[in-house]
């Protein structure tokens, strides 16, 4: 049991959440501002991209990095310094942190830990996308960024094919027009949404079925970060099979499934990540502390 009131005093310090511009500086709220000067430490996952950013509203914090090849060491010493009464802001490339990104593990410590987190919301990609899509708002899950190999991806796109839910995900410029052929193969000609360059100059929406999309990507290049908003299950494709093998399995049951089969310790992992459509490196991570 864990109760937190966020602005009552403390013995630590407390972790901020800081949203960031995802590509228009004037998103960036009164607030975030305010304690991106207050804090005595801003950690950031790219320390240049947030200089620049620093540098524009002239705060002139401490600022650390934070990132996913280097957590393992910057994590604890980040928490040290809560422990100790600093208080932090962690920021992202552009966004809210914790979401596709490894502010997700600093979160998880320090709530283990007692320590304050706290939210300073405002910009967000995929919200953004999402109400600008045409698609249904009542109900949507945020997917984060598909798995790469063929095979991964199919399963992880079988894992979310009977979810009514509008679905949410990050895709680059690169394998995007890979990605959308597997979308109608396992979802179906659904309706959906690219939308690029949120909140930039060339901010773009393009709208229609899956295959309407592919026709259009063969005929212009993709450019900057995708968001592909995709149109949730109808009830015939919500009934059309049931539930899957691992329901109701723990993430280390379902995993020693596939060690009993005589996969590897780290193959187990992987297919019960694409299984689940869920990062290999979060599976890994919650399977470590128990």
């Amino acid at each position: 049991m864990n109760r937190q009131k966020s602005f009552e005093e403390h013995s630590c310090g407390t972790l901020y959440l800081v949203a960031t511009p995802i590509g228009n500086l004037e998103d960036i709220t009164m607030r975030a501002i305010r304690i991106l000067k207050e804090v005595s430490l801003i950690a950031a996952e790219d320390t240049r991209q947030t200089r620049k950013l620093l540098s524009r509203f002239e705060i002139d914090g401490r600022l650390v990095s934070y990132h996913e090849h280097n957590k393992a060491a910057s994590g604890p010493e980040l928490i040290r310094l809560l422990e100790e009464g600093s208080s932090i802001a962690l920021v992202s490339d552009a966004g809210m942190p914790a979401i596709s990104d490894p502010g997700a593990d600093l979160v998880k410590d320090a709530v283990e830990r007692g320590i304050p987190v706290v939210p300073v919301p405002g910009a967000n990609a995929a919200l953004a996308a999402l109400i600008i899509s045409g698609l249904p708002t009542e109900r949507f899950m945020f997917a984060g960024f598909p798995p790469r190999d063929k095979k991964s991806l199919e399963n992880w796109l079988l894992g979310l094919k009977r979810l009514d839910s509008t679905l949410l995900f990050y895709e680059s410029p690169h394998r995007v027009a890979k990605t959308l052929p597997a979308i109608r193969a396992v979802l179906g000609d659904r309706r959906m949404a690219m939308i690029r360059e949120l909140t930039k100059k060339h901010e773009e929406a393009v709208r229609g079925t899956v295959s309407e999309c592919e026709q259009w990507l063969e005929e212009n290049e993709p450019l900057g970060e995708y968001c592909l908003v995709v149109e949730g299950a109808d009830e015939d494709q919500a009934a059309e099979q049931g539930p899957p093998w691992w329901e109701g399995l723990s993430l280390e049951e379902h995993a020693s499934k596939y060690e009993e089969q005589g996969e590897p310790r780290k193959e187990a992992i992987r297919k019960t990540a694409a299984d689940r459509g869920l990062q290999k490196r979060d599976v890994y991570n919650e399977l470590m502390r128990k």
